[in-house]
């Protein structure tokens, strides 16, 4: 199949992505059980098939079954070089509870972790799942530089972190991307992240554009979830009245443009086409 989807630069550090990337998390678990293995293979080469190479991950998804997963389906079809992988540390469990970890003894084991479960030799973006404020940003910066003169990570990534964190990260070694939750109704990084990114030349990877499904779904999204999907327990998801009237009115705009609420709600994060 010719690829459809377009190639850009994220960031200004000489990374290039499909403008459009796919969020892997779902098929091992959090909304709902894990999926059939087989199935979720079949949906990853038709997903590169069609030209979506950026393949975000993490560790804590599964956890580690998620980059299992991911490691299997490019084996299988010798797709390694025709993908870019994104993946992340900063959780782990301590004496059963999750905790941000930055430290730098952790952020190596877990690097090296993470490419023995991707099966492969270097990790094209590693992001930083969330900022450990225990220690310096510095100090959990200076041992991810060390990972990319290594050869085992091309290219740093953090997930939500602020401003100045972002400033002081970039300090260290360039940053080439920042992930965050970005929608038609979770937008508070355009009043300070998205203009700092835009200064330092670093590139935004926008997660659950679709707002965990609701701007694409409605109402009837959360009334279907099974016990075991992690949405469930969103506080956003409470607001039910005030809710029902985001939707509609998301409906009523996409109705004047001629599409659907996803395909709105998708146009606020997607690169204009040129």
């Amino acid at each position: 199949m010719a690829s459809e989807v377009p190639k850009l630069k994220l960031g200004s550090q000489g990374l290039v992505v499909s403008a459009q990337g796919l969020g892997c998390m779902g098929m091992t678990g959090s909304h709902g059980p894990p999926k059939e293995e087989s199935d979720m293979i079949k949906l990853l080469h038709h997903a590169i098939d069609s030209g979506v190479t950026f393949l975000d991950t993490s560790n804590v998804y599964g956890p580690f079954t998620n980059e299992i997963l991911i490691g299997k389906a490019l084996k299988e079809r010798g797709l390694r070089e025709k993908v870019q992988i994104a993946t992340k540390f900063g959780f782990r469990m301590v004496d059963g509870n999750i905790e941000v970890c930055g430290d730098p003894a952790y952020v190596r084991s877990a690097c090296e972790d993470s490419l023995k479960r991707l099966d492969i030799d270097c990790i094209d973006l590693y992001y930083a799942h969330r900022i450990d404020t225990r220690i310096p940003i510095e100090i959990t910066m200076g041992e991810l530089k060390k990972l990319v003169e290594e050869g085992k990570v091309k290219y740093i990534g953090l997930s939500e972190a602020s401003a100045s964190t972002i400033r002081r990260a970039h300090a260290v070694h360039p940053i080439t991307a920042v992930q965050n939750e970005w929608s038609l109704w979770t937008r508070d990084l355009e009043d300070e992240i998205v203009p700092t990114c835009r200064e330092l030349g670093i590139g935004i990877v926008a997660y659950s554009p679709m707002g965990w499904g609701f701007l694409a779904a409605g109402p009837s999204l959360v009334e279907n979830l099974i016990p075991n999907d992690f949405r469930k327990n969103m506080p956003r998801f409470q607001n039910v009245d005030h809710n029902k009237t985001v939707y509609e009115r998301v409906n009523e705009m996409a109705a004047r443009k001629g599409c659907t609420s996803a395909q709105l709600a998708f146009g606020l994060v997607a690169p204009p086409r040129k």
